[in-house]
């Protein structure tokens, strides 16, 4: 489909550029009349505006303190990539919700009402930068442990998420007040993201945390209500993004991380993602990330930028809200054609920030340069 938001999108005053495609994308080796990067887009359902279409996407640091507690260290890590004010968003790292759903050691939380002074100065430090900020919000499943937690694992059935390590404790299966349980600290979590200042938030239920752990049929075995078809293991998310709705006011955006194709045998297919994407969006989501189920975050077959194209192309096409796409993206360029080819509309940036603080700001001049040398050759 294609919503007026988009078109809206295309070019100045609305008109696709010059050579442009379906959709005002410019044709395969056409020169826009500006970057498509460069566009700014304001999210249809809530209000928020992004500068341009470049996301910072979650990508762990392990800069909380030993109780889960913002440090300065961890805000200083997003100010130093945003000051430059070249990203459209920042989408911090994930935060637990509830200390079983803790997945590592110095992950941020997200769980205590005392961590709101803290997420305080975490937003605070990508407004300082003029630069809209969503918090993700994360259980871990199956892939905590007792080690970390004091606490066993819950998952939707006792089986783990596939490449878990040899000798990971069985998880303990969930029962309706477990699941009750865990969406209740989703909806906390997100009180404590408003009344800390974040332009919204993100639930991830992609890469073999719970919410994809009940997602995947490779991890899901139930007969009841949250397991058998799409809507069914899609049940807990979308009961999560109910309740998540409900805590954030109307200028506040939510979006879902969806490990929408896992990518292994027996696993969801792309048809499971496209449906899911559906789903998710009549439920009230702004935006929905694409990424991976149970292969995680990689793709074995391929490190072509944008490798979970083969995703975010149908999906883009099911939905009516933006869609964010992230994986192998490493220069500017990269972002350019994956949007001028329609497999998003935001382009996430993960590994690529995370190891080059200055990588936007370079990025962005060498997309200056670009666009001045081709203008000049018209």
């Amino acid at each position: 489909m294609t919503e007026a938001w988009r078109e809206a999108g295309t070019g100045a005053g609305g008109e696709a550029p010059e050579g442009a495609g379906p959709a005002g994308a410019p044709a395969r080796g056409a020169v826009a009349a500006s970057p498509l990067v460069a566009r700014p887009l304001t999210l249809p359902r809530c209000g928020l505006t992004l500068r341009n279409r470049l996301v910072m996407v979650p990508v762990a640091t392990a800069k909380a303190d030993a109780a889960g507690g913002v440090t300065e260290a961890l805000c200083e890590h997003y100010a130093t990539r945003a000051r430059g004010r070249h990203l459209g968003l920042v989408e911090c790292e994930h935060h637990f919700v509830s200390p079983e759903g803790r997945a590592n050691p110095h992950q941020a939380s997200i769980s205590r009402d005392s961590d709101v002074e803290g997420l305080r100065r975490e937003a605070a430090a990508l407004h300082d930068c003029d630069t809209p900020v969503l918090v993700q919000l994360s259980h871990a499943g199956s892939a905590a442990s007792s080690a970390l937690t004091g606490m066993r694992p819950i998952a939707p059935s006792e089986r783990l998420a596939p490449g878990a390590k040899v000798g990971h404790e069985l998880p303990r299966v969930m029962d309706a007040g477990d699941i009750g349980r865990v969406v209740e600290a989703f909806a906390r979590a997100a009180r404590r993201a408003r009344l800390a200042g974040f332009d919204g938030v993100e639930v991830h239920a992609a890469h073999g945390y719970l919410l994809d752990q009940f997602f995947s049929p490779l991890t899901n075995l139930r007969e009841d209500a949250y397991g058998g078809d799409v809507r069914g293991r899609l049940r807990i998310t979308l009961e999560v993004v109910d309740a998540v709705r409900s805590e954030l006011d109307g200028r506040m955006a939510l979006s879902v991380r969806l490990g929408g194709c896992d990518y292994r045998p027996g696993g969801n297919e792309i048809e499971d993602g496209v449906r899911a994407a559906r789903l998710l969006e009549e439920a009230g989501c702004d935006l929905v990330s694409v990424s991976g189920g149970m292969n995680y975050y990689t793709r074995i077959d391929t490190k072509e930028p944008g490798y979970f194209s083969d995703l975010s192309t149908p999906v883009r096409a099911a939905v009516g809200v933006p869609v964010v796409l992230a994986g192998g993206v490493r220069r500017i360029g990269d972002a350019e054609r994956l949007l001028a080819d329609g497999a998003c509309d935001l382009v996430g940036v993960g590994r690529a920030i995370l190891n080059n603080e200055r990588w936007a700001d370079v990025q962005w001049r060498r997309l200056e340069r670009a666009h001045q040398d081709a203008g000049r050759r018209r």
